[in-house]
């Protein structure tokens, strides 16, 4: 792994973030064949709505490679600490080289500093169990099968219920 620095988003980051982000997921197999990725819009509508709790970057040589984004989820209505973890984006040519990874732990690490109860996502179980998450039949999220949503509770026992995120996941 090269030199490289996470640290929290600046303004003048935002134009490489959706660079990076939209790179990340072009021709990514959870779209439809042809289909042009949204996650850059997530991110920029979470920023625009305020809902955009942790934004971290990673840099190497002074070049955005990579980014996560944290955002409070609602559990059966209401807010109780926990968020969800994406998107994550890795520039195409640095994938599988660890930066992800470290986005993740680092994210996770700081919003625990700061209280968060647990995290959720929708992604490949494969991948996200080496940070401890699994699917939990607790939680609930529509239109999304219960293998693909995922969770990691850091304080106490997994809230039960219907998960909804920030409006600005419905970007299209």
């Amino acid at each position: 792994m090269t030199d490289m620095t996470i640290r929290g988003e600046a303004a003048h980051d935002r134009a490489a973030i959706t660079r990076v982000v939209y790179a990340a997921f072009l021709h990514h197999p959870q779209h439809a064949p042809g289909a042009l990725p949204t996650e850059h819009k997530i991110v920029e509508a979470l920023r625009a709505s305020g809902a955009l709790t942790l934004s971290l970057v990673c840099e190497e040589r002074g070049e955005i490679v990579g980014h996560v984004a944290f955002s409070p989820v609602w559990i059966e209505g209401h807010l109780r600490g926990w968020y969800s973890l994406g998107p994550v984006a890795v520039r195409p040519d640095r994938q599988r080289a660890g930066i992800g990874s470290a986005l993740i732990r680092a994210g996770i690490r700081q919003m625990q500093e700061h209280g968060a109860a647990g995290f959720v996502l929708v992604g490949d179980p494969r991948y996200y169990q080496r940070f401890g998450f699994a699917a939990r039949p607790e939680l609930l999220l529509e239109n999304v099968p219960a293998q693909y949503f995922l969770c990691l509770a850091i304080t106490g026992d997994v809230p039960a219920g219907r998960v909804t995120f920030p409006d600005a996941f419905t970007v299209s």
